[in-house]
């Protein structure tokens, strides 16, 4: 980039918007594996997370998971995202 070139963003990056809830990734970063669903739901159930529907309680989302163990945090997640959809997450202003 030369000096002579704007030093803003080439793309508008947006004001920042709040959006309540945790990353799914960021709760199943805290947990080793493998785990069993009621040893998840004891240490992370009542972390919410960001939903396409809004931000739930992991615990609510976890009674819809059939799976009782799961062998590595991607087999958990792909769980979840069956209950919980995959799309874009609402802001606190929608």
């Amino acid at each position: 980039m030369s000096d002579d070139e704007d030093e803003e963003p080439a793309v508008s990056l947006g004001e920042h918007t709040p959006v309540e809830g945790a990353p799914l990734a960021r709760v199943t970063s805290r947990l080793t594996w493998p785990k069993e669903k009621s040893e998840i739901d004891r240490l992370e159930g009542d972390s919410v997370i960001r939903t396409p529907d809004g931000p739930r309680e992991l615990s609510a989302v976890l009674e819809a998971v059939d799976e009782t163990y799961f062998q590595r945090h991607q087999e958990f997640e792909r769980h979840v995202r069956d209950v919980i959809g995959t799309g874009p997450i609402p802001t606190a202003d929608e």
